[in-house]
This record gives structure tokens, C-alpha cells and sequence, in this order.
């Protein structure tokens, strides 16, 4: 078992982790550690929650377990394990608490951009990096564009540096970050990420997420004040989508992933309640448990979330397959089924978050319990995108024979 002692907690961020992480070896080595560490990161969820207490420490241990490392292919050192064994540990860790969860989501994606696009002393140098225990944030999103693919964000190459400047928002992972991928567009429009070292001159990341739920992620804003980078650490992002590729299932999956782990904490504290509720009056039964309209509700939900876990699950194989053999046809079908994907997790993550009040009865809502975060943590984390926009995304594939289009929201 990998070594999780911890630094203490750092008074400023960091641009190199405090030591180097532990190395997975295998998918069956990824799974164990995901689960023994969400058993501990659920002993303090609600506290984290309730005080929005930074998880400088959880993180130290989440990265430093090799977690974050398990998609750094074998090539390099990595355990290169399936999409099915990701989407699993994601979802372990979310139903623990779901800031964790989503927390290495982009980390995950910024992997899979350098697979598709850096130059091969750039995949070797970085992905290096990542099996030490270096975490990537992001700052991709901006608040101010026209749409989430437009990008204000300019890159100008100067001889063999590269200034970007610009804004970003919802920029989760960037606070906890040791590098800071930042997406720029050239004269051409189109976009390049930039990898900035956390302490990089002109880079402020400014803790200023006020949302009510994933209130830990720190999802703020990045500012970058003509930051000047060598151009080798900079990787053409536009050639992911030049060609068919799997990048958008990869970043899609994982949301889905955050979902389903919210679903699954939701649904089991949702029995933890039902077991408890005094029955209603009028049904002249001796326990709540007992209440066949509450044993209905309990059983619809349970098979929807075994629908969302399974959905899941295909997705994952028709990533996997995508990423093996990237075509026209192999990227859509991907994107085809994590759209359906995200949207079972989407309504199963919702209805189990609302249900358990419904179930639990008045003492559910009790501040002291800290219930009410599954239903924020879904609420929120369920609007990354419109999960409305997959219905459209899958009926248009299977009626008309549309692929989707090619971006890290398909």
C-alpha cells in the first residue's frame, strides 16, 4: 500500500508536489486505493462542506496515492488503465464527497490532450511530472464569450517564449494546482494550452467561487497578465478536434462519472433515512420501513441508478475503443453513448439528492446533518452543460444519422 502521510497544510500554493507520489501499477491496485481512500475522505465531508475548508490535505493524499496518475499510458511509466476503472475510481471518490470527485477531472483531460498533441520530449517531460504527483487545474472557460468554444484569451509566439493574457472563469482545480493549463488562441483562432507553473509571473488565481453547491472546488477565476512561457511548454490543443479524436468523450465521462458517485452517496443515505422515518399515521403500520408507497420510490430509484451505472460502464468501453481506434464513426458512437450517459446520471443524481428529504421527513433537513449537500453538489455539478442538449445530441444521431460535434462538451 502507497505511503499517504501528508505535509502540513501549505499557508501558499505550491508549483511542485512535496514529494514524489506512489506509482498504480494495475486497475485492480486503482480501484482498492479509490476505495479505501473515499472511506476516509467521507469521515469529514460534511465538516468540509459546512465551513468550505479548503482540501489542501485531502488533495496531498488523493494525488500522492498515484491516483491522479492511472491514465499516463504504460509507455511512460504510467498503469494505463481502461476509461471503465477511471469512471469507477471517479465515482467512488464522488460519492464520498463530490468536490474531490471533480477535482482531477480536467487533471484527466489535460492528460489526454498531451497524448493527442505534444511532441513526444513533451509527453515524456509531462507525463513524468504527473506520476511525481503533479496536479493540472485549468483555466479554460471564459465568463465573458460569446459561447464555451469562443476564447478572448490571446497567445503570441515570440521567438522561443509564448505570452498569454487574458481572463478565465470556473477555473476548478487552478488554486490546488502545480501547473496551470491555460488555453489561448493565436492569429488564427485557434487554441493552444499553455502550461504554466503555479508560481509563474503574472498568474493570479483568485479564490472567488461562491457557488452553493461543489463549494470546495474553488471553481474561481484565473488571471494571466502577459505570463511568458518557453514555447515547449506549450501543446497545439486545436489538433484534437483537426482530426477525429476521443478528447470530448473523455472530458464528458468523467462528468457523468462525478454524477453517478453523487447519486450513489445520495441513495445510500437515503436508506440510512427510510430505515429511520416513523411511519405516516394513516398507513397503521409499525415502522417506517414498512411503507409500501416509500419501498415504491425506493425501488424506482434503484434501478435507475443500476441504469446509470451500467450506462456508465458502455460508455467507458466505447471511449476505450474510440481511443484505440479514433474514427468518424468510433468517436461518435462515443459521444453518442456518454451523452446518454450524462443524462441518466443527471436525472438518477437529482431525484436520489431530493427523494431522501422526501423520505427522511422533517429531521432530514437538519443543518447539523448536511444531507442538503448531496442535492446542491448535484444541482450544480449538473450544470457544467446542458444535459438537454444530449437528448438532442443522441436523437439527432439515431433518427438522422448527425454526428455530434467534435469539442470537449461532446
Amino acid at each position: 500500500m502507497p505511503d499517504t502521510a501528508v505535509s502540513p497544510v501549505p499557508t501558499q500554493a505550491r508549483s511542485a508536489p512535496p514529494r514524489a507520489a506512489h506509482i498504480i501499477a494495475s486497475d485492480a491496485e486503482a480501484i482498492e486505493v479509490a476505495r479505501r481512500l473515499a472511506d476516509e475522505f467521507a469521515i469529514e465531508a460534511v465538516e468540509r462542506d459546512r465551513e468550505r475548508r479548503l482540501p489542501w490535505e485531502e488533495l496531498d493524499r488523493f494525488s500522492q496515492s498515484g491516483l491522479w496518475a492511472i491514465t499516463v499510458p504504460k509507455a511512460y511509466g504510467g498503469a494505463g488503465v481502461s476509461q471503465a476503472t477511471l469512471v469507477e475510481v471517479i465515482a467512488l471518490i464522488s460519492a464520498a464527497d463530490a468536490s474531490l470527485g471533480q477535482l482531477p477531472q480536467n487533471h484527466f483531460g489535460v492528460i489526454n490532450n498531451l497524448l493527442l498533441t505534444a511532441s513526444e520530449e513533451q509527453k515524456q517531460r509531462f507525463f513524468a511530472k504527473v506520476l511525481q504527483g503533479y496536479r493540472f487545474g485549468n483555466a479554460f472557460s471564459e465568463a465573458g464569450s460569446k459561447n464555451v468554444t469562443a476564447f478572448e484569451t490571446r497567445v503570441r509566439f515570440d521567438g522561443d517564449s509564448v505570452v498569454i493574457e487574458g481572463e478565465k472563469a470556473y477555473c476548478t482545480g487552478a488554486l490546488f494546482a502545480h501547473i496551470v493549463p491555460a488555453v489561448g488562441v493565436d492569429e488564427e483562432n485557434r487554441p493552444f494550452i499553455a502550461l504554466l507553473p503555479r508560481d509563474a509571473q503574472g498568474l493570479s488565481v483568485i479564490d472567488s467561487w461562491d457557488g452553493f453547491g461543489q463549494r470546495i472546488t474553488a471553481s474561481g477565476q484565473v488571471l494571466l497578465d502577459k505570463v511568458r512561457v518557453p514555447r515547449s511548454d506549450v501543446i497545439p490543443a486545436w489538433k484534437a478536434y483537426d482530426q477525429p479524436s476521443a478528447d470530448g468523450p473523455v472530458s464528458q465521462i468523467i462528468q457523468a462519472a462525478v454524477d453517478t458517485g453523487i447519486a450513489r452517496g445520495a441513495f445510500a443515505e437515503l436508506l440510512n433515512v427510510a430505515r429511520q422515518a416513523r411511519p405516516w399515521v394513516d398507513s397503521g403500520l409499525q415502522h417506517g420501513w414498512q411503507d409500501p408507497l416509500s419501498l415504491a420510490l425506493i425501488g424506482d430509484l434503484a434501478w435507475r441508478l443500476s441504469a446509470a451505472e451500467a450506462i456508465l460502464q458502455q460508455s467507458a468501453a466505447a471511449v476505450d475503443r474510440a481511443l484505440a481506434e479514433p474514427s468518424e464513426d468510433s468517436v461518435a458512437e462515443a459521444s453518442r453513448v456518454v451523452g446518454q450517459a450524462k443524462v441518466l446520471s443527471t436525472e438518477i443524481a437529482l431525484a436520489a439528492s431530493s427523494t431522501l428529504f422526501e423520505l427522511g421527513g422533517t429531521r432530514s433537513v437538519s443543518a447539523s446533518r448536511g444531507l442538503d449537500r448531496f442535492w446542491r453538489n448535484a444541482r450544480t455539478h449538473t450544470l457544467h452543460d446542458p444535459v438537454r442538449w444530449k437528448y438532442h445530441l443522441v436523437g439527432n444521431q439515431r433518427l438522422n444519422g448527425v454526428k455530434p460535434p467534435r469539442h470537449a462538451w461532446n
